[in-house]
């Protein structure tokens, strides 16, 4: 019999106190633990530790003097106190020690691992480390602000793997593959085309999200030459930063301060950060630190008393348990509170449970209530969590403040996730029209949109457009233009330059908050490689001469980008008001949408805006509205002032371009 099965079915505690043994029958009858001191609570006179584990037999730490290996410098057995929690208290300052717990259950010694709780951790993540959090802060820190957001449908995105944006030998920056290199500016390349940061703030978007950026178990860090590389989605300690994305992965407190200081300078040069995290599974399933532990009772079993695998990487956690919602819920206030982080996107939120993700966002009300977060609604497999309790997509409106992912606008327009081949509205396939609008009023109630023909969603699932967030492409399956390489090899490039050129705008005239996948902007290219996780950098990483190969691309984007940023009428607020604003017009031919945003919408400037999608390859005829139109957007190239005038009752509309006209 496994330990896990042993303690899963009669998970026997036994717990010291004065009452005596104490036998538990279940996880539902763990004891909760309220306080908010677990982990360690540093101070120069002392340190204390506390350890939830309630159905410890014994609980061990052992202090080192390195990060890994040697012999243990010290040993302390912990007391159990109230609630399950054991603790013990070393005096003196012990700064820049090492620490690990060890339990015993089942009558056996689990491995050294740190507590779930941990802030500071040594080469890779293997042992805590005793570090004065104040003292990783860098110059400036206590004034540092997040950058002004009046409302989330004012969020653009770029969604951005660390080591990506440096690692091109081109890129001119010296910091490759670290949280600093992304804070370098004034970087270029060899042909004086700005780079990094610098690139990023001429795009306009307004928020960066980070892939995984805790520490993960993938890369080795004693091993760096090796230049492994790895999306991160293997948690290990959730509550500290990335070793190899330091300078020195051995000292805790390095990768601390260089996280800092990124962030800092993010905000300093107005981009707020968001944080992919991921709570729903561990990278270490047996082994992992929750496990070795609180056997069990972090994740979720299956009928055979088992690792439930929702996540398709051998486990999934369990936010509906208290303790699991608890961890959850401090661990995203730490990111917030000591880091400054503006916002959290949660991998297989569909995972979790309704109540955990409102609580969460509550306590990140009560911070700043500018923080966004948002989420995969789905999940990677079967759950023992039962469906109306999962913050999944068809939930997302019994969700507070929480935003999904729109699949629906996503393969609308491109095809497919998962049929490689399949073309969709910008390569020409008919009867993908009401996926596009059904993305382009953010998944809400519309009059206009038939929901039966609907590829994925049948009925709308967001309660405001604030709930949805708008996109093509992201790091998960081909790049956007991989994807039109594959499925249009019939097609040449300025064809299906074109078909990129119109995804792009989909996204950023349609209403929710837009995503957009880092270099985008140049099309960026993975080879054609579908899910590069551990691909190396050659693969992953952005390839910065195509911003001069490609600069129509980019400059298109950025016009879009300004667009949107300009013009709120593509960023309203409510169901109401795009219900009230956004009309469709009667459309009889495939693959063509054309909409009108009319009388001022959300304050804007302009009266009347409309807008016209040709996914077909040939030109394609609209009826719009009497009166004298300006013309702002084109296949080519955008401009408020505008590109010239249209006074009649038809618009011919090139083919695979988005037209927007103002009055």
């Amino acid at each position: 019999m496994s330990r896990l099965l042993y303690l899963t079915i009669i998970a026997i505690s036994m717990w010291t106190c004065q009452s005596g043994p104490k036998v538990y029958n279940s996880y539902l009858e763990y004891p909760v633990y309220e306080g908010q001191d677990l982990g360690l609570n540093y101070s120069a006179e002392k340190s204390i530790f506390k350890l939830w584990s309630p159905a410890a037999e014994e609980v061990r730490l052992r202090l080192y003097d390195v990060a890994l290996g040697g012999n243990a410098i010290g040993e302390e057995n912990l007391k159990l106190g109230v609630d399950g929690v054991w603790e013990t208290t070393i005096a003196g300052d012990q700064k820049g020690k090492y620490y690990a717990f060890q339990v015993k259950t089942g009558g056996e010694w689990g491995d050294e691992v740190p507590d779930p709780d941990v802030k500071a951790v040594g080469t890779n993540g293997r042992r805590g480390m005793i570090v004065d959090m104040a003292a990783t802060n860098p110059e400036g820190w206590e004034q540092d602000q997040r950058p002004p957001l009046a409302g989330f449908n004012d969020i653009i995105i770029y969604e951005l793997h660390v080591r990506d944006l440096s690692m091109d030998p081109n890129s001119g920056i010296k910091n490759k593959g670290k949280f600093l290199g992304l804070a370098e500016l004034g970087t270029k390349t060899g042909d004086g085309l700005s780079t990094g940061l610098d690139h990023i703030k001429e795009l306009g978007v307004t928020h960066i999200h980070l892939l995984p950026s805790y520490d993960f178990m993938s890369v080795d860090e004693t091993k760096l030459e090796e230049n492994k590389y790895n999306w991160g989605y293997d948690p290990q300690n959730y509550n500290t930063p990335e070793g190899s994305y330091s300078t020195d992965p051995a000292d805790g407190a390095v990768r601390i301060r260089e996280f800092k200081q990124l962030v800092k300078t993010l905000h300093d040069n107005g981009l707020r950060v968001v944080l992919d995290v991921v709570y729903n599974h561990t990278g270490a399933t047996e082994t992992s630190n929750f496990n070795q532990l609180v056997p069990g009772y972090y994740y979720r079993q299956d009928e055979a008393g088992g690792f439930s695998n929702a996540s398709a990487c051998g486990n999934e956690t369990a936010s509906d348990r208290p303790m699991m919602r608890k961890f959850m819920i401090e661990s995203v206030k730490h990111w917030a509170e000591e880091y400054h982080l503006d916002g959290f996107r949660f991998d297989l939120m569909g995972i979790h449970d309704i109540e955990t993700m409102n609580a969460i966002t509550s306590a990140l009300d009560q911070i700043d209530p500018t923080i966004f977060v948002y989420g995969e609604g789905w999940t990677a497999g079967a759950s023992p969590l039962a469906d109306e309790q999962k913050a999944i997509k068809a939930n997302t409106m019994k969700l507070d403040r929480v935003a999904a992912f729109s699949d629906d606008i996503r393969d609308g327009i491109k095809g497919h996730v998962f049929t490689h081949d399949a073309k969709a509205f910008v390569s020409g396939l008919a009867g993908l029209e009401e996926s596009v609008k059904f993305g382009v009023v953010a998944s809400t109630q519309h009059p206009q949109v038939d929901y039966d023909s609907v590829n994925y969603s049948k009925a709308p699932w967001a309660k405001s457009p604030l709930q949805t967030v708008t996109y093509v492409s992201c790091h998960d399956n081909h790049t956007l233009w991989d994807r039109l390489a594959i499925s249009c090899p019939e097609e040449n490039e300025a064809e299906r330059i074109k078909m990129h050129k119109l995804s792009g705008a989909i996204v950023l005239t349609s209403q929710g908050v837009s995503f957009l996948h880092a270099g985008v902007e140049m099309m960026r290219t993975k080879g054609g490689e579908e899910n590069s996780y551990e691909s190396p950098d050659a693969i992953n990483q952005i390839d910065w001469a195509r911003k001069g190969q490609y600069p129509d691309v980019l400059t298109y984007f950025q016009g879009l980008i300004q667009l949107r940023k300009q013009h709120p009428a593509f960023r309203m607020t409510s169901t109401e008001m795009v219900q009230k604003h956004l009309q469709f017009l009667p459309i009889e031919q495939d693959n063509l949408i054309a909409y009108t945003i009319s009388g001022n919408a959300n304050g804007d400037d302009w009266k009347n805006i409309l807008v016209v999608y040709n996914g077909n390859a040939a030109y394609q005829t609209v009826d719009i509205p009497e009166g004298s139109w300006k013309i702002v957007l084109d296949g080519e190239r955008m401009s408020e002032e505008g590109l010239g005038t249209i006074d009649a009752k038809e618009l011919t509309v090139p083919g695979r371009t988005a037209i927007v006209l103002a009055q």
